[in-house]
């Protein structure tokens, strides 16, 4: 019995003695408050539980998400859903455990409210509604960089994304005119380039039909006429039926009986 019971406190210290570090995963024993510099992405680390801990971070691309108000350069607040990706380098986890904490994700939050609310006050905000919101979240993702390499190296800014803008009404109705009014415009272009084209083929049509014509009565000459007018006698004579034909010696006029 004494030493079933031996076995089984051997078998719980031994089972709290060890962490399991999985793949996309960095663990560092932390002994006495001091971090280790051996990093284990993975496999079983042992360690003493009653004077040691072990800190498991993820090495893998996470995400922080956000729902904040932006302030714009014309005085107004833009509602918006951000996304910061970022991934913590491996060998410098400890060193951002030890100036941080692992509460670090606070610190890049900070950062990026900073950062946006200093970027977004220099943009108007029809440009977060347009082609100009990668140049902000670049702009946002510069300017974060140089704030947390001045708090700790070793977190990597994988990207900052602005999604779900929700501009003011009022301006969003404005530029949803805008645009309306651009794709009018564009369609009356293409309507009035349509008729040029059209009018521009009828001209040439006609223009090639004037030509034909005037070709035809140059090729008239007097010789020509006489000629076929000698045709057409000769296939008149050839014909069974009685004809009266009056002529003045150019041209025959037939009456048939």
């Amino acid at each position: 019995m004494k030493a079933n019971l031996i076995f089984s406190a051997g078998i719980l210290l031994l089972a709290s003695s060890c962490a399991v570090v999985r793949p996309g995963e960095a663990g560092l024993k932390q002994t006495l408050g001091k971090f280790s510099d051996k990093i284990l992405t993975q496999g079983i680390i042992l360690y003493n539980p009653f004077i040691s801990k072990v800190i498991k971070e993820s090495t893998q691309t996470n995400n922080i998400k956000l729902i904040l108000s932006l302030p714009t350069k014309e005085g107004l607040s833009v509602n918006s859903e951000i996304s910061i990706l970022y991934r913590l380098e491996q060998e410098k986890i400890p060193k951002i455990l030890e100036i941080l904490g692992q509460d670090y994700e606070s610190v890049i939050t900070s950062i990026f409210r900073s950062a946006s609310s200093d970027v977004c006050a220099q943009f108007y905000a029809k440009d977060m509604h347009s082609g100009m919101r990668a140049k902000i979240e670049e702009e946002i993702k510069a300017k974060m960089f140089v704030n947390l390499e001045k708090q700790a190296d070793g977190i990597e800014l994988v990207a900052v994304l602005m999604k779900s803008i929700q501009l003011p009404a009022g301006l969003a109705s404005s530029i949803e005119q805008k645009l309306q009014a651009e794709q009018d415009a564009m369609r009356m272009e293409f309507i009035i380039k349509q008729a040029t084209l059209e009018a521009e083929k009828k001209i040439i049509d006609a223009k090639g039909e004037r030509d034909s014509q005037k070709i035809l009565a140059e090729g008239l000459t007097p010789e020509i006429i006489k000629l076929r007018t000698i045709e057409a006698f000769s296939k008149l004579s050839q014909s069974p039926n009685s004809k009266v034909i009056i002529t003045d010696g150019k041209t025959p006029l037939l009456i048939n009986e």
